[in-house]
């Protein structure tokens, strides 16, 4: 099963990357035009590890929805699912990296172009070849946008493909914090894996992400694996069988962006390869170390595509951590 196509769908931008860190989007005096958009980028990360990859979401009609198809193309990602708007632009987000590689955001979306995506427009027949379907929640904002994410899902659910969900909260895009909770939270039961951040544990559930009876809070029944990432610390993994954790990387982070993106799309290509990880603890733990490298590599370097690892960076840092 090599082959097996993960799908990935939602938005792909452009973040604008300030040329300095620690300096506010006022005090920059120059910007890097990095790709982005999470599941472009778990796209982006399957493919740099060798797997099947495909995107299906929608860009504007304009330089940049160019760029970031040929972008997909340059690193083999299937755009079959990608669609041109003629009316709408490609999104844009500016992005302030603050000294220690962490971000904030500030988005141009007025309705950008991912946020008009019509279920019409979806391309049913790529999202049932899949063998895991997997998608965040900024797709959920806006109509039309939201109708084409809750079909695509359930076309997916009922071909029996395993569907990966990773909310990727974004605040500023909601119109409320409340709102973003509860959108997240409208299609939490339907996934067979999450993978949140311990910050996005903190906003779902208003409570202390290190606490296990918090974090099992957001724990449903048709969960397979549910698994919060601790930055450098590594992860947390809870299945219906068994839970653990995973000691992370420590490397010299210049940016955070795409990390999390790396990480899941590295954990999704070990899983296409091999479901019986979710029964299989010593296999659930390689592939999550796995996917600590490739999150780690990732943030030792600016933008996100351009800094998703191949299968030898990975490997050589934990070899060099194995010592």
């Amino acid at each position: 099963m090599a082959d097996s196509l993960i799908v990935a769908f939602g938005e792909m931008l452009i973040d604008f990357v300030p040329d300095t860190a620690g300096v506010s989007l006022a005090e920059s005096t120059g910007f890097l035009k990095a790709p982005g958009g999470a599941p472009a980028n778990v796209a982006c990360a399957i493919s740099k590890l060798g797997g099947k990859a495909a995107f299906v979401g929608k860009v504007g009609d304009d330089e940049f929805g160019h760029m970031l198809i040929n972008i997909l193309k340059k690193n083999g990602v299937n755009t079959e699912g990608v669609c041109v708007d003629a009316h709408a632009r490609t999104a844009l987000a500016f992005v302030t990296l603050r000294k220690d590689g962490e971000r904030e955001f500030m988005f141009y979306r007025n309705p950008s172009a991912d946020m008009l995506l019509k279920e019409s427009e979806l391309n049913m027949g790529l999202i049932k070849q899949a063998k895991i379907f997997h998608y965040g929640s900024i797709s959920l904002i806006s109509e039309p946008c939201k109708s084409a994410h809750m079909a695509a899902m359930k076309a997916a659910k009922d071909a029996g493909i395993l569907l990966s969900y990773d909310p990727n909260v974004r605040l500023p895009l909601w119109p409320s914090a409340d709102a973003a909770r509860d959108g997240i939270k409208s299609i939490w039961n339907q996934a067979d894996f999450i993978k949140v951040s311990d910050d996005e544990v903190q906003f779902l559930t208003q409570g202390d992400p290190d606490k296990e009876e918090v974090v099992l809070s957001l724990w449903h029944d048709n969960l397979k694996l549910l698994v919060v990432t601790d930055g450098e610390k590594g992860c947390r993994y809870f299945t219906k069988k068994f839970k653990g954790n995973v000691t992370g990387f420590s490397v010299k982070a210049v940016d955070t962006t795409g990390a999390g993106d790396a990480f899941v799309g590295s954990f999704l290509l070990s899983m296409a390869k091999d479901m019986s990880i979710f029964e299989d603890e010593a296999k659930l733990k390689e592939a999550l170390s796995f996917a600590n490298a490739c999150g780690a590599i990732c943030t030792t370097q600016k933008g996100a595509i351009p800094a998703l690892p191949a299968v030898s960076d990975a490997l050589e840092l934990i070899k060099s951590k194995a010592k």
